[in-house]
C-alpha cells in the first residue's frame, strides 16, 4: 500500500507523508525485489571516494637556497600556475633616494632585458603558454608575477629572473616611463574617488617623513631626476637574493627549486654587485599630526548625475604590526566597524549591519561615506575611518567619527562580535579561492616571517577573539595621538587640538566653539 501511494505521489509529497520509497527496477530494466534505498544494490561494487591523507597536502613548502633566496610553493590542482618574485623593497626604503623609485620601477617592469629585446618579445613568449604578467609596488613589497600554463614553468622562471636581475633600462624606456608616471599623477588628482590620495595623506601625517610615511608615488619634480644610474644604485642595495622570495601556486615544489637553482643561483645582476652596502633598516616612528589640502571638489564629476561637492576627512590611530598577536583582534575590530558608501544594495554579507552603517550612515542621511580601513606593516599599523559630507557639515561629521572611536572601547555585543568574526573568516576563505591571491599571501608571509600560517590556523585565531580582546586593543589604541588627513573645502574643519581633545574625552564630543558671527 505504502509503495503504491509512493509511486502515485511526487517525491516531495511522499517524503512529507513519511512513506518509505522502494526500488522496483534496475538501470538495465531488470526487476529487483522491493529493496529500501538505504540498502546497496546487489552486484554493484562499493564506491571509492577520494580522501586527503593528512594536512600536509595543504602546507606551504619553503626552501632556502645557498645565496639566501627563499623558494615557496603551495599545491593547487589546475592547468595554470601563478609564479612570481617578491622583493623586500618599496617606498619605505627611499629616505636616502629620490622619492618614487619603486613607483618608477613598477611602471618600467617587463621592459627589455638581456634576453628579450623589447616588452613585445616578453609578451609574445608568455602568450605561447597562455600567460599574463604584472608588477605591483607597495610601501614595503615589490612583486613581479606571471600566470601561465604549468608546462611553461621553466620559461616563466627564466623570464622572471631576467626581468628582475637583467633589465636594460634604456633611455627610450625611461623616457616612456616618465610619461606614464606623469599621466598617472594627473589621473590621481582628477579622479572622483579621493581614497588613494587620502591614504597617502594619512600615512604622511601619521609617520611624518619616515618609512611608511614617505610618498608612494613619484612626484612631478622627481620624475626628471630618475635615470639609469639612480635606479642601479637603488637596485644594488635592495634587489639582493636574501631580500627575495620566489613564490608559486600550482606547481611541484621540487621542480620550482630546480628552476630557481638554474636561473637565480649564481646569476650576476646587470648592476654588478650582489652584496648590499647601504640598506635602510629604520623602524617606523609614529608621529601623529594633520595634513590638509584645500581643493575645489565642486567639479570632480560633471555629467547628467554629477557627484555633489564633498569634503573628505580621514582620522587614524596607530595599532600594531602584522607580526604581533593583537593583529587578529584589530582585524576583527576593523570588520566590526565596516561601513561603505551611502548607497549599497545587499544584506549582511555587504556589511549593512556593521557599526558605521547602523550608527552613522543610517542615522545621518547627509553623510555620503563612512568606511573603516586597517593598514598593517611589519613594525606598525594604522586603523582609519574615512568620512565624506557636504563642506558645511564637516564639524558635525568629525564629531560623529570621534564618537565612534570612543564607542569602540564601550560595550561590545556578543552578536555583533560573532558576526564580525564570521564575516572575516568567510572573506578570508573566499579570497583564498583565487590562485593569484594565494600566491600573494604565500609570498608576503614567507618574505616577512620565513613561513606561512594556513587559512584554517587563522580562522582558529579569529574564532578565539573575545570581547575583552577588543576592549584591550582599543584602549591601547586610544592612548595615541591621532593622524588626520583632510581634502576639499576645509572652512568648517575643527583644529587638530580639538580633534585630539575629542578622542581623549569620555564621549568623543568636540570642545564647544562660540562665535559672534557665522
Amino acid at each position: 500500500m505504502a509503495a503504491n501511494v509512493a509511486r502515485r505521489c511526487p517525491w516531495g509529497s511522499a517524503r512529507r507523508l513519511g512513506l518509505v520509497a522502494y526500488r522496483n527496477y534496475s538501470s538495465s530494466g531488470n526487476s529487483y525485489p522491493n529493496i529500501p534505498l538505504t540498502v546497496p544494490l546487489p552486484g554493484v561494487p562499493k564506491p571509492l571516494f577520494a580522501t586527503v591523507d593528512t594536512q600536509q597536502g595543504f602546507e606551504t613548502k619553503v626552501t632556502t637556497l645557498e645565496n639566501g633566496l627563499q623558494v615557496a610553493s603551495q599545491n593547487k590542482f589546475g592547468q595554470f600556475c601563478t609564479v612570481g618574485i617578491l622583493i623586500n623593497s618599496g617606498s619605505r626604503y627611499e629616505a636616502k633616494y629620490i622619492g618614487g623609485i619603486s613607483h618608477f620601477l613598477e611602471k618600467l617592469a617587463f621592459s627589455s632585458t638581456a634576453q628579450f629585446g623589447s616588452k613585445d618579445e616578453i609578451l609574445l613568449t608568455l602568450e605561447k603558454h597562455g600567460g599574463i604578467c604584472d608588477c605591483q609596488a607597495s610601501r614595503d613589497t615589490t612583486m613581479y608575477a606571471v600566470s601561465a600554463d604549468v608546462k611553461g614553468l621553466d620559461t616563466v622562471v627564466g623570464l622572471l629572473a631576467d626581468v628582475v636581475l637583467q633589465p636594460r633600462l634604456s633611455d627610450e624606456e625611461i623616457e616612456m616611463t616618465r610619461m606614464v608616471v606623469r599621466f598617472e599623477l594627473e589621473d590621481l588628482n582628477m579622479r572622483p574617488d579621493p581614497e588613494p590620495l587620502l591614504t597617502e595623506m594619512i600615512h604622511a601625517a601619521a609617520y611624518r617623513e619616515n618609512t611608511v610615511g614617505l610618498n608612494r608615488f613619484c612626484l612631478g619634480e622627481d620624475v626628471e631626476k630618475i635615470d639609469r644610474e639612480v635606479l642601479h644604485s637603488y637596485l644594488r642595495n635592495y634587489y639582493t637574493p636574501d631580500r627575495m622570495v620566489l613564490a608559486a601556486v600550482g606547481v611541484e615544489h621540487e621542480r620550482l627549486v630546480d628552476c630557481a637553482r638554474k636561473y637565480l643561483l649564481g646569476t650576476e645582476p646587470v648592476w654588478g654587485s650582489v652584496v648590499a652596502k647601504d640598506v635602510d633598516k629604520s623602524v617606523a616612528q609614529y608621529t601623529g599630526g594633520i595634513l590638509k589640502l584645500e581643493k575645489d571638489m565642486s567639479n570632480v564629476s560633471l555629467g547628467p548625475t554629477p557627484i555633489p561637492e564633498l569634503t573628505h576627512i580621514m582620522i587614524g590611530l596607530e595599532t600594531c604590526s602584522f607580526l604581533e598577536e593583537d593583529f587578529i583582534p584589530f582585524a576583527v575590530l576593523n570588520m566590526m566597524m565596516g561601513g561603505g558608501g551611502s548607497f549599497s544594495a545587499g544584506g549582511p554579507g555587504k556589511g549593512m549591519f556593521t557599526r558605521l552603517y547602523l550608527n552613522v550612515l543610517n542615522r545621518h542621511h547627509w553623510m555620503y561615506n563612512a568606511t573603516s580601513y586597517h593598514h598593517s606593516y611589519e613594525d606598525t599599523g594604522l586603523l582609519c575611518i574615512h568620512a565624506s559630507a557636504d563642506p558645511r557639515q564637516v564639524r558635525e561629521m568629525v564629531e560623529i567619527i570621534t564618537r565612534e572611536f570612543i564607542l569602540m572601547a564601550g560595550a561590545v555585543g556578543e552578536v555583533e562580535l560573532e558576526r564580525a568574526k564570521t564575516q572575516l573568516q568567510s572573506m578570508l576563505m573566499m579570497n583564498l579561492e583565487s590562485r593569484p591571491v594565494i600566491f600573494e599571501d604565500v609570498g608576503r608571509q614567507v618574505l616577512a616571517t620565513g613561513m606561512r600560517k594556513l587559512p584554517h590556523e587563522l580562522c582558529v585565531l579569529i574564532g578565539k577573539v573575545g570581547i575583552e580582546d577588543i576592549k584591550r586593543v582599543v584602549t591601547k589604541m586610544l592612548h595615541n595621538k591621532p593622524a588626520v588627513a583632510a581634502l576639499g573645502d576645509l572652512m568648517e574643519l575643527p583644529s587638530y587640538e580639538h580633534i585630539q581633545a575629542a578622542l581623549s574625552s569620555q564621549d568623543g564630543r568636540l570642545p564647544r566653539v562660540y562665535r559672534l558671527f557665522r
